[in-house]
């Protein structure tokens, strides 16, 4: 009857979870990093240039959008009758070409003098209404030729003239501004004589 008390007394129930045994050794739990005041001192300092950074490209942006702005409301009011513009002066060029077209030595009665005047003056008017809204014509002849305000149509070769120089204006051009409204339409001298073929006389 002992033995049998005794060794059920020693037995663990299944359901029981064992004690863990002690050793003597107590484990200690690590205990969290604290930043000393020098690291909160430096992420302090990189915040602040972070911030910085951001405030100057904030800055940054909203100049250069406020520059954009301006640049543009500037342009519709100096541009805005470009297309306008650009097709009035086919109405200065029918004036020019009727003036053109009657000869110099031609004997015009009265009334034809009389609309030929009044043609003349319709052309000066306009041209006054376009330059007053700083659209001005390029009559370049006798200029050097420039691609950012005349188009070469041909070459004249032997004008005595300096190579580029423009030596015919087959059509005005104008400008809006600072900017090329339609190029004046010309003709170049060619600088320079073709060599002389050479002639052997030899026999």
């Amino acid at each position: 009857m002992t033995d049998d008390s005794e060794n059920k007394d020693n037995e663990t129930p299944e359901n029981e979870v064992p004690e863990p045994e002690v050793t003597g050794e107590e484990t200690t739990a690590e205990a969290p990093v604290e930043n000393t005041p020098d690291d909160k001192l430096v992420l302090a300092a990189a915040e602040i240039a972070d911030l910085k950074d951001r405030l100057l490209r904030a800055v940054a942006e909203t100049e250069n959008l406020r520059r954009r702005s301006d640049r543009e409301k500037s342009d519709a009011a100096n541009y805005a009758m470009t297309a306008f513009a650009r097709d009035l002066l086919s109405v200065g060029d029918n004036l020019r070409r009727a003036l053109d077209s009657i000869p110099q030595e031609a004997d015009l009665g009265d009334n034809a003098k009389t609309l030929v005047e009044g043609i003349e003056m319709t052309e000066r008017e306009l041209l006054n209404m376009l330059e007053r809204h700083n659209i001005k014509k390029i009559d370049p002849l006798g200029e050097k030729f420039s691609h950012d305000l005349h188009q070469a149509l041909f070459e004249v070769p032997d004008t005595g003239k300096e190579d580029g120089t423009i030596v015919q204006v087959m059509q005005v051009g104008f400008v809006i501004k600072d900017r090329l409204l339609r190029p004046a339409m010309v003709g170049v001298a060619k600088g320079g004589e073709a060599p002389a073929a050479h002639v052997d006389t030899k026999v």
